[in-house]
């Protein structure tokens, strides 16, 4: 599984804005929103679906890194948005460190295979330290979109 298969290309913000962890997910969600992969009237009931399961624990998983992920109907196919935060964000991560790259999963409820491959695709790829610290210098959407093509060419 290729990480440009499910991320949207309008759905990518190399400066995020917001310093809490609920309203860096709700930015990502509006990235979605404005790139069409979901509608605009599911936000609330999406974002509630997020927290919910960073309820259960946190998706910051270290080294700088966050997968907010969720499942819902209000998608019929796995999608994600991509987001870089310049100062980081306190996501309540297991080493106790700041997020700057964050990776927001939807899938439908009924896809355990694919939310699944994509969370391991994605934390895979970024195990690797040069790969974090490239994605993290990213200025715009182009260079993210590069980079991630890149990886999953020479990754599969």
């Amino acid at each position: 599984m290729q990480i440009m298969e499910f991320l949207s290309k309008k759905a990518i913000l190399t400066d995020i804005k917001s310093t809490k962890k609920e309203d860096v997910i709700k930015e990502l969600v509006d990235l979605l929103i404005e790139s069409g992969d979901i509608e605009k009237r599911n936000r609330a009931k999406l974002i509630e679906s997020l927290m919910a399961r960073e309820a259960l624990g946190s998706t910051a998983i270290g080294q700088g890194i966050a997968i907010p992920h969720a499942k819902s109907d209000c998608v019929d196919k796995l999608v994600a948005a991509f987001g870089l935060s310049k100062r980081g964000v306190d996501f309540d991560s297991l080493d106790g460190e700041l997020a700057y790259i964050f990776f927001l999963l939807v899938a439908p409820r009924d896809s355990a295979g694919p939310h699944l491959k994509a969370l391991a695709r994605i934390s895979r790829l970024l195990k690797d330290k040069y790969f974090r610290d490239t994605l993290r210098t990213c200025l715009d959407d182009k260079s993210v979109i590069k980079i991630i093509t890149q990886e999953d060419d020479k990754k599969i």
